[in-house]
């Protein structure tokens, strides 16, 4: 199947996309997906290549992308909450009652869908329960348990691993390097003096004040891109939620890196002679880490989740025994 949008690389020829062009030439794709994995990113790349292959069709009088299509129809979090509201949701229903515009049918993609309020949740699952006509639903989110039962049973579920391009963010592998040694300093030196703690301590808050550099010099990088490609007509309460979701998208990417770095440092020192010290650093430290970040989805400032984690590890790579 030829198309202008591509699957994202790590994705093409897979089994899970091979059914998914197979339905769509059949025509027998089911008017409700629930597109899920790790990645935002690697879900609105999903869908965007899933909206061109049904809205692009020898069948349709114009062609578009994805984002700027007419028949195409987004419903997002909006406003510093980032939710979905009812009212929206309503709203984004009148639109797609109206036939399409240029295509054979029609798509609505809805992003972060977890983000919805528990009354546009309900709203929206009127529609799913009677779609419109020509009508192909796609919910993307990466918390699918935090949607309704109901929404989760009515919807054909595809889970994606993340395919987002590498984190290129300036600062980050410098950052990385730092922190590696840090931990090796930590390790592999002998119980450590005052003057080795305060350089410990001060180590710790410049990788802090760092981190939070590096974040927001990347959400305004990616923000500016994206920006691009968006419609004309969001609002502001639309932009935030958007820009919001980048930023909280980026973090948790590049909490993902500090806890590959985390077990890199490690492998060398859990096969040496003596790897149980390592071993139970490792395992409280990755515990740890996964805790910050869960507390990150509760909205916890990122600085004071990586302090925690950084002291966290203060304490328990000194730790010899």
């Amino acid at each position: 199947m030829t198309a202008a949008v591509l699957w994202p690389p790590a994705l093409a020829g897979t089994p899970t996309v091979a059914v998914i062009e197979r339905a769509i030439e059949r025509e027998r794709l089911s008017h409700s997906l629930l597109l899920h994995g790790d990645d935002l990113d690697t879900l609105v790349l999903v869908a965007h290549a899933i909206a061109d292959r049904l809205l692009n069709t020898p069948a349709s009088s114009a062609a578009f992308p994805p984002e700027q299509h007419p028949d195409c129809h987004a419903l997002r979090p909006a406003g510093k909450m980032r939710q979905i509201s009812a009212e929206a949701t309503r709203a984004l229903i009148g639109r797609v009652q109206v036939s399409a515009s240029v295509a054979p049918r029609k798509v609505v993609i809805v992003h972060e869908a977890d983000r919805m309020h528990l009354t546009a949740a309900n709203v929206f699952l009127k529609t799913l329960e009677e779609p419109p006509p020509h009508t192909t639903l796609l919910l993307l989110t990466t918390r699918p348990y935090a949607l309704l039962p109901t929404i989760r049973s009515r919807t054909l579920h595809f889970r994606f691993p993340a395919a987002a391009a590498a984190l290129t963010a300036e600062g980050w592998p410098a950052w990385l390097a730092d922190y590696r040694a840090w931990l090796a300093r930590l390790a592999d030196a002998p119980a450590p003096d005052k003057r080795a703690v305060a350089d410990h301590i001060f180590t710790l808050y410049g990788l802090v004040a760092r981190f939070g550099a590096v974040l927001a010099l990347a959400t305004a990088e990616v923000w500016k891109l994206q920006k691009e490609k968006l419609p004309a007509d969001l609002d502001d309460d639309e932009q935030v939620a958007i820009e919001t979701g980048i930023a909280n998208g980026l973090r948790s990417r590049l909490f993902a890196e500090i806890e590959s770095a985390t077990r890199a440092h490690a492998l060398p020192r859990l096969i040496g002679a003596d790897p149980a010290p390592a071993r139970r650093a490792l395992v409280a430290a990755i515990a740890q880490l996964e805790h910050d970040a869960a507390l990150l989805r509760l909205n916890l400032n990122e600085s004071a989740a990586l302090e925690n984690f950084l002291l966290s590890s203060l304490r328990l790579w000194t730790r010899k025994n």
